[in-house]
């Protein structure tokens, strides 16, 4: 299992009237989760495009437990728990500054082959970074 964690700001225009984060934007905080995910193995979408290769998204859930309102540091746990093949699957686990959970996310991405227009297997050198952590 692969468990990164990283936190963010929230900002006042990722408020809704009420003062509490809008609903929408959690896919955004999945997506920074996904993202500082990949840059900790030394990694980004950008490499992975140059080498030809998308990570589109199939599925998104999420389940709303608390509110986070503007100007908290939200600390989003990213988890890959098992070995990626032409889908990866990510859980998500966020919390506020007082360590509550106040969201959780899954999504479903898929590795897709730019060039063929079609899923493909992960880029061998990420799976020989990630696969350490599923020994």
């Amino acid at each position: 299992m692969f468990v990164h964690e990283t936190t963010i700001r929230v900002r006042y225009s990722e408020t809704d009237q009420m003062g509490y984060v809008y609903n929408g934007n959690y896919a955004q905080y999945y997506e920074v989760g996904r993202v500082e995910m990949l840059r900790s193995l030394g990694m980004s979408y950008q490499s992975m495009e140059e080498a030809g290769v998308m990570m589109p998204l199939l599925e998104l859930k999420s389940k709303f437990i608390k509110p986070a309102f503007y100007d908290q540091i939200i600390t989003i746990k990213t988890i890959v728990s098992k070995l990626p093949g032409v889908r990866i699957h990510f859980d998500y686990e966020l919390f506020n500054e007082d360590g509550e959970l106040i969201n959780l996310g899954h999504t479903t991405l898929v590795f897709f082959d730019m060039e063929k227009k079609k899923p493909c297997s992960p880029p061998e050198n990420f799976m020989c970074r990630i696969k350490q952590f599923f020994k």
